[in-house]
């Protein structure tokens, strides 16, 4: 409190709310608000029809263990009824199993069935807001899910997770759409499930393996006793067998206790095939220059870039000369934690599907520097989770998780030198020092090269000690001319990214629920 009081008396209005917005989100109340304005303003409607039918599919199997399980299993099925919702018992004398399931649904057309557990509701209006979502003709695998929270023993509702749109690598390690999804399935897509208490999650792989691409619809529609937990730790990741020569970008001005640093933990890397290309911006320092007077010239090459600090020319310019196959740009303040750190991220920029791929940074102080970037934040860019322990549980482990983005920092960031160029490198004119990263990743994005953050590779971040913070007139006013051209170029100011959500603060970079 006392820290976002002081930046709002600063005039500091954008990093005033950010911290506003998280004290906010903390509150116990604070959800209920959202909860009741967002009611009030009709976000759900009431059941109008019951066509194309909706059957809700409950597994009472494994209900005998829960606290007073028919008055859970009472309400579940009460939510669905008043929605105009039927719904088959998995386990009940008439259906015992998944063969008597299936005799039970018509699969004419392909069925739109609804798994959910006993104990778990459905917001008034459910089955509408699904239908609407629906494709006007579908013949194959689909799928439709939807935000949810979950309900105390007082069924009090609580801990919303306002989810991103559909994100292929976040599902790899969390399971977010299986209770909270509508599939449209036909008759060789149930034949494939195994009787087990996990057939929902087996169904809802198998239609995304069947093709479909998930579509997010974006309300708060179901009500949860429980909801599939993220794998954390993350699964070690499979290193690439045959990594590519690699070329590591450092631009650099003095401050040779840095460097050092940085260039030790490159070197130390285990990685097969490694070039390091050291851009000196007129450095004057004697130490730092009699320090790469003396580097192994069989190792690294130091290249010198006289003129004011123009971060995206210093990397065009090397990369034009780099030898690699990927690119490793990195800042000189960049102090490494492992040996696999580069391996890790170069397997990922690897995949034909993925464009820039970026570490999981940390401040000195062991709290996340970066964990992806989140376009729309202060009508800008905002680096996620910002400020959080790695072992908190923050929003629902999302720093913690290898996930699809919309950007990542330069500060450590690895891409394929040909996916570099075919977007024309970064933008020297319009983003000299700040968002080129930014601006960089939205348009490998746009030829299909997603942005992915890669929290396997950690490492430690003093943010701009060798640069500053841009607080002189001069640095401020070159600042908000970058913030210009990304609002202009990408409309910062009003878009939503999709992996963040309408419902969620764009003043705070800690996924705070937007009150």
């Amino acid at each position: 409190y006392l820290t976002a009081t002081k930046w709002w008396i600063l005039r500091k209005r954008v990093r005033a709310r950010g911290q506003f917005a998280v004290l906010l989100s903390r509150s116990p109340r604070a959800y209920m608000l959202w909860a009741l304005r967002a009611e009030r303003g009709g976000v759900l409607a009431s059941a109008a029809d019951v066509s194309p039918p909706i059957v809700a599919l409950i597994d009472i199997r494994g209900n005998v263990t829960a606290r007073d399980p028919q008055r859970q299993l009472d309400l579940t099925i009460n939510s669905l009824l008043a929605d105009g919702v039927a719904a088959i018992l998995v386990g009940s004398p008439e259906t015992p199993d998944l063969a008597a399931v299936r005799a039970a649904i018509n699969w004419s057309g392909g069925a739109w069935l609804m798994p959910v557990a006993s104990g778990d509701r459905i917001a008034p209006g459910t089955a509408d807001a699904y239908r609407a979502a629906m494709p006007a003709k579908s013949t194959g695998a689909y799928l439709l899910y939807a935000d949810d929270d979950g309900i105390e023993r007082s069924d009090r509702r609580n801990n919303p997770y306002f989810k991103p749109d559909w994100n292929a690598e976040l599902f790899r390690h969390h399971d977010y759409l299986t209770g909270s999804c509508l599939l449209q399935a036909d008759c060789a897509d149930w034949d494939r499930l195994k009787d087990t208490q996990d057939w929902p999650a087996q169904l809802t792989r198998r239609i995304i393996e069947a093709g479909a691409v998930p579509q997010h619809v974006r309300q708060i529609l179901h009500h949860r006793r429980h909801r599939p937990v993220p794998r954390v730790p993350a699964q070690t990741i499979t290193i690439a067998a045959d990594l590519p020569p690699l070329s590591v970008v450092v631009p650099t001005r003095n401050r040779v206790d840095l460097l050092r640093t940085c260039i030790n933990g490159v070197v130390a890397a285990d990685y097969p095939d490694l070039e390091v290309i050291i851009v000196d911006n007129d450095s004057d320092d004697p130490t730092t220059l009699a320090y790469l007077a003396g580097l192994d010239p069989a190792r690294h090459r130091v290249l010198r870039h006289t003129g004011p600090f123009n971060y995206s020319t210093i990397n065009n310019r090397a990369v034009a000369q780099a030898r690699g196959r990927l690119l490793c740009l990195l800042n000189n303040d960049i102090e490494t934690t492992d040996r696999t750190w580069l391996a890790t991220l170069a397997t990922q920029a690897l995949r034909p599907e993925v464009g820039a791929v970026g570490a999981r940074l940390l401040y000195p102080d062991g709290r996340i520097q970066h964990a992806g970037v989140v376009i729309g934040v202060g009508n800008a860019a905002g680096h996620a989770h910002r400020c959080l322990r790695p072992d908190e549980d923050g929003y629902f482990h999302r720093h913690s998780l290898p996930q699809f983005t919309m950007a990542v920092t330069a500060a450590c960031l690895v891409v394929a030198r040909e996916k570099f160029l075919a977007v024309g490198g970064l933008n020297e004119v319009d983003f000299p020092v700040a968002f080129n990263d930014v601006d960089l990743c939205l348009r490998l994005n746009q030829r299909g090269w997603q942005s992915l953050y890669e929290p396997r590779a950690t490492l430690i971040h003093h943010e701009s000690v060798s640069r500053g913070l841009d607080q002189d007139p001069v640095g401020a006013a070159r600042f908000a001319g970058e913030l210009a051209a990304l609002q202009r170029l990408w409309k910062t100011n009003e878009i939503v990214d999709p992996f963040h959500h309408p419902h969620l603060s764009r003043a705070s970079e800690r996924f705070a629920v937007a009150l």
